[in-house]
């Protein structure tokens, strides 16, 4: 759990269009053996996919969404242990002792990131986006989770007041400086960053809801108490 963390690869449907990438299936390399060592493809079929982005798309706010995803990437990693040897993964790194298949924070937040970025190609995040894992030290511990935050949205702006007079000059004239008399729209202002939660599979034994808290606690240790 000391090394850095791995470059994340998902392998199916991003980059392609939202409609055309949930009417395909999907492969996602799932790692285990500590420090993702070992990589297995795990294939998930498109229809499985469609019932678990219906399960997120009932979510009202983001505080459902997040409740319902838990459940969601525990779902998404009981397919990932009929396929691999990742069924044997207990929450922590003792329970699970000498097991092939067992995975580290590394391996976790490596593959939930993962999982969670193919929920988000295909619709089926409305309120947070996937992003990159992060880490905490405590004492000589690190450990690592995948982060979701909550979409900001942009206040909507009013379009500029055209004056009276410019529709008729426009009329008499070919004149392009009149143009400029139209003012230009507000500055659109970026989007507000949203509130940062973990989405940390570790803690639990594979298959299980996955542990989502918002990133500062987890940051200050909060967490199930498992090594």
């Amino acid at each position: 759990m000391r090394r850095l963390l791995v470059p994340l690869m998902l392998v199916g449907t991003l980059g392609l269009p939202a409609a055309e990438a949930r009417s395909q299936d999907a492969w996602v390399n799932i790692c285990h053996g500590y420090g993702c060592a070992v990589e297995s493809p795990v294939h998930y079929e498109a229809g499985s996919l469609d019932a678990l982005r219906a399960r997120l798309l009932v979510a009202a706010d983001a505080e459902a969404e997040r409740a319902v995803l838990a459940s969601v990437v525990g779902a998404m990693y009981r397919v990932a242990g009929a396929q691999s040897l990742v069924a044997a993964d207990r929450g922590g790194n003792l329970a699970d002792e000498e097991a092939d298949g067992r995975m580290d924070c590394i391996d976790h937040s490596t593959s939930t990131t993962r999982l969670l970025r193919l929920l988000e190609s295909r619709g089926a995040l409305r309120f947070h986006r996937v992003s990159e894992p992060e880490r905490r030290v405590r004492v000589l511990f690190q450990h690592y989770s995948a982060v979701i935050e909550e979409v900001g949205f942009q206040p909507p702006f009013a379009a500029p007041e055209v004056p009276d007079y410019l529709p008729v000059m426009l009329a008499r004239c070919d004149c392009a400086e009149v143009l400029e008399d139209i003012p230009p729209p507000p500055a659109a202002a970026a989007a507000a960053p949203g509130a940062r939660y973990v989405v940390d599979s570790w803690f639990v034994d594979n298959g299980e809801p996955a542990v989502v808290l918002p990133l500062a606690d987890w940051l200050d240790g909060e967490g199930p108490n498992v090594q």
